[in-house]
């Protein structure tokens, strides 16, 4: 990757009224790269081509400011982050953020370990888990402001992985694709059972591809019953109804 990949990155700030300082940019040049080599040898991402990934990784993490004020936020974590979207390029835009990346594959966050140290970030952790037990561990549990999440499950899973970690009054966003109406629907009753009230969406596309995405909005309003999550893969195989 370089410098000049992240023009469709740059344009797509611009919008929010966001820019990139040199560091930030270095930072995600870094990152594209590394992300570009892992992946010869891990599956991290199905895109591989440096603008792409400036956009649809990058940007894409850092629309969340259409329904977060992220300079505000004091702590997150980003849920089943992967090859760390959208934890770390957040990170990198909000520096005074503290950014937890929890991951259930090992070698994911060998990966995310690298970037962190290669490109100096601060007040970043990975943990090893999954959302199941990680939510029943007091120094997780509705600990953190927000709890964001890129995941591939439905909303009504996700609402029962993510909201658990969420302290009352704070927020789970979570980052859908064009069809994210009807999972909202369905994902009512999870959304109450575990202490939270749907807040907003937001769709839209991304330039200069056009892909379709749509941001939810959950805050939580009270404390999540003990019992919630319930065991691991439960929530994925019988999502709340």
């Amino acid at each position: 990757m370089q410098p000049s990949d992240l023009k469709y990155l740059e344009e797509g700030l611009k919008d929010y009224g966001l820019s990139l300082t040199e560091k930030q940019k270095n930072q995600f040049v870094t990152y594209g790269t590394m992300l570009q080599e892992w992946n010869q040898k891990m599956n991290l991402t199905a895109i591989t081509d440096s603008e792409e990934i400036a956009v649809k990784h990058f940007l894409d993490s850092i629309t969340g400011v259409r329904l977060i004020d992220f300079s505000k936020v004091e702590s997150m974590i980003d849920l089943g982050t992967g090859a760390g979207f959208p934890g770390i390029p957040l990170k990198i835009m909000f520096p005074n953020m503290q950014v937890t990346l929890a991951d259930s594959l090992n070698k994911r966050l060998t990966f995310l370990n690298s970037v962190i140290e290669q490109i100096e970030l601060k007040e970043i952790i990975t943990v090893h888990g999954r959302a199941e037990d990680l939510a029943r561990n007091p120094g997780f549990r509705e600990n953190f402001d927000l709890c964001a999440s890129r995941a591939v499950a439905n909303l009504a899973t996700l609402s029962e992985y993510c909201i658990p970690f969420v302290k009352i009054n704070g927020s789970f966003l979570s980052y859908k694709g064009p069809d994210a109406e009807r999972e909202i629907k369905e994902a009512k009753n999870a959304i109450e059972r575990m202490g939270g009230r749907f807040e907003e969406s937001v769709h839209f596309t991304l330039p200069p591809y056009e892909d379709e995405r749509t941001l939810v909005l959950i805050k939580k309003e009270k404390a999540t019953p003990k019992k919630y999550p319930r065991q691991a893969g439960t929530p994925t195989k019988k999502p709340i109804k």
